[in-house]
């Protein structure tokens, strides 16, 4: 597979021949609630994302139950300083029995849902379900036994590359290619929650795709939509965002989650850039052809006899865009009418004798 190479995620290709691929992160968004959960994805099948990603972790395969460095969220502007790892991931986690539903539930809804496991467990239960894809997370990317428990299954990998290395990312598609992964996508990510436009650094998708040879998206951790749909622009063919239902109910991650207006909002606008891309073009295409009737042309402005001499009063350069080419005002001055001209009428050469026809005889041709 190269990175113009189309995937099949389920029922939906991906890639640069087809719309941007949205993705909502659930995450720890439906705080602990079945049916919220169920609504989330109600709202992200309403506001026309094309899938809904879970995460499959308990907090005791992703952390100890115990007190100490390391253990313990520490660094100033962290979201979750002060707060244990499996304290939040407890908080966080979407039980396993709930995933069942939420699959059952999207299938209903039309939009597909897959999951980012975090052990080799998560891939083995998460194949029960028949999960039509695979994510791998920034901090999971260098997991490379969980990289290759994926790749072995032969579906589509989406990894995303937060604060990884050229040389990590490398080895991790090495790993999945030999592996057994055909079909990968990477995603540029600034693993800071939130992200800062500043820190995004988009620039780098259009290098990391001729580097890696595979497509390349954006998990996007800034505010808004502006940086996904930037995105698009630099050929990001998958857009991924954490996604809520309000962020004023809270959650381990709604600081930095769309709301379902945002959400819609990003589905149309990503679009819309990626139609707005097209290919490279001149001249009139489309429907601007009809347009060319507004550019302005030489014109009669006076009524003129047979015979007459074409004077500046005679003519004139105006709208609509009938006539001669502006360029060509001045090779009709001091010519002679053919017949009478009527005040209105588009200039054509037919309609004048030019003194030195040899001279004008491109400018006839390209009239």
């Amino acid at each position: 597979m190269t990175q113009n190479d189309s995937i099949r995620i389920a029922d939906r290709m991906v890639g640069p021949d087809h719309e941007p691929f949205v993705i909502a992160e659930m995450s720890g968004n439906h705080n602990q609630s079945l049916d919220r959960a169920i609504a989330i994805v109600d709202a992200a099948a309403d506001a026309g994302a094309h899938a809904i990603k879970l995460q499959t972790y308990t907090a005791d395969t992703m952390t100890l139950d115990v007190e100490g460095k390391g253990f313990q969220i520490e660094s100033d502007g962290n979201l979750w300083k002060g707060r244990s790892l499996h304290e939040l991931y407890e908080e966080a986690h979407t039980p396993w029995d709930w995933h069942e539903p939420i699959f059952r539930h999207a299938a209903d809804r039309g939009i597909i849902a897959f999951s980012s496991p975090f052990d080799e467990t998560a891939v083995d239960f998460l194949e029960t379900l028949d999960a039509p894809a695979y994510k791998i997370a920034s901090f999971e990317m260098t997991h490379l036994p969980l990289v290759r428990k994926v790749a072995s299954t032969g579906k589509p990998i989406i990894i995303s590359t937060g604060m990884a290395t050229l040389g990590e990312i490398e080895e991790t598609v090495c790993v999945a290619r030999d592996s057994g992964a055909s079909q990968i996508v990477l995603l540029k990510c600034t693993s800071t929650y939130p992200a800062t436009p500043e820190n995004t650094n988009l620039r780098t998708i259009p290098h990391l795709r001729e580097a890696m040879n595979v497509q390349v998206g954006l998990s996007d951790h800034t505010m808004g939509v502006g940086a996904s749909v930037a995105a698009v622009a630099l050929g990001a063919t998958v857009i991924e965002k954490h996604f809520t239902l309000d962020r004023s109910d809270g959650g381990v991650d709604s600081t930095f989650s769309l709301e379902p207006a945002e959400l819609q909002q990003l589905v149309i606008e990503s679009r819309r850039a990626w139609l707005a891309m097209g290919g490279i073009a001149y001249g009139p295409t489309g429907d601007q052809t009809a347009s060319l009737e507004f550019r302005r042309s030489v014109y009669v402005a006076r009524d003129v006899a047979a015979g007459e001499t074409i004077t500046t009063d005679h003519l004139r350069i105006i709208r609509p865009g009938h006539g001669l080419a502006p360029k060509h005002f001045d090779s009709l001055i001091g010519g002679v009418a053919r017949r009478t001209l009527r005040r209105g009428e588009p200039a054509a050469w037919s309609m004048f004798n030019i003194e030195n026809e040899e001279k004008d005889v491109s400018q006839k041709n390209a009239a």
